[in-house]
């Protein structure tokens, strides 16, 4: 009877021991597979990296025209950098382990089209030549300036009007570019609603 209870912790010990080899095996045999399986797969390319796990330059902008230098068809792009032990593919399709000084993408940004029409220039000539027309023949209205220089600026209700559109930058160059403004100043942007514009779903208590 003695010899069965002491048997009985013997075979508890041998069962946990058995336990243990099995999942020294499972793990050790399922390593390498797990490993080569990670190692198939493909390397995500960096401009798929979340925020905070870069950071881009700030643009460099030309003196002349307060936009980014490489502004091309309403788009410039900055250098991002991503963090330091993130390995990704770069900008050229490379898989390339960072250190944080290596440049990983190209961060595409909107800028914007300007022809030497000044933003300054086009307040302050409304503001005190706008009875005369100045304004509209700075923007390239002709027309519209010798009317207001015939009629003294419409008796002085066009040139306040005129003011107030230039001064909201609804009314720009004849062209079509945009006022050139510093690139950090104080800019409108103007904001539409399309048949693509996203829809939140309202919730109602």
């Amino acid at each position: 009877m003695a010899a069965a209870w002491a048997s009985r912790p013997a075979s508890a010990e041998a069962v946990v021991t058995h336990l243990l080899r099995l999942l020294w095996f499972v793990t050790v045999t399922t390593g390498p597979w797990t490993a080569v399986a990670a190692g198939d797969e493909e390397t995500f390319k960096c401009e798929d990296l979340k925020v905070g796990q870069y950071i881009c330059k700030d643009p460099q902008i030309n003196d002349a025209t307060q936009e980014p230098v490489n502004c091309t068809n309403y788009t410039a792009h900055v250098q991002c950098f991503p963090a330091p032990n993130i390995t990704c593919k770069d900008f050229s399709g490379n898989e390339t382990h960072f250190t944080g000084n290596e440049v990983g993408f190209l961060r595409p940004i909107s800028c914007r089209n300007v022809n030497g029409y000044s933003y300054k220039v086009a307040v302050a000539l409304s503001l005190f030549l706008g009875w005369l027309g100045a304004d509209r023949f700075y923007l390239g209205y002709p027309a519209l300036g010798l009317l207001k220089f015939c009629t003294v600026g419409f008796c002085g209700i066009g040139s306040l009007i005129d003011f107030i559109l230039i001064s909201m930058q609804i009314v720009g160059p004849s062209d079509g570019t945009s006022y050139i403004i510093d690139y950090y100043g104080t800019r409108l942007t103007r904001l539409s609603i399309t048949n693509e514009t996203f829809r939140k779903t309202q919730l109602y208590p």
